[in-house]
């Protein structure tokens, strides 16, 4: 368990501590899910968004040229 303080800046940001972020491997690009509990706790879940969560993604062919079938498609909705 990696427990540390921070102060709230004057723009309400605040740094995580570097413990924290070693112990819950936060990288550049993640973000934070912030709950404020109704016991008045506050929870913060690291929500990973780093490059490459696409890589294995298989797109659907739709038909024409790449230009055309994303204007039908954008027109269908």
């Amino acid at each position: 368990m990696a427990t540390d303080e921070s102060t709230i800046t004057e723009n309400y940001a605040a740094t995580i501590p570097a413990a924290v972020r070693s112990r819950l491997d936060v990288q550049p690009g993640d973000k934070l899910r912030w709950t404020a509990t109704d016991d008045g706790a506050l929870r913060v879940e690291v929500v990973r968004q780093r490059e490459g969560a696409l890589d294995d993604f298989e797109p659907e062919p739709m038909g024409g040229d790449s230009a055309t079938a994303h204007d039908l498609t954008g027109a269908q909705r």
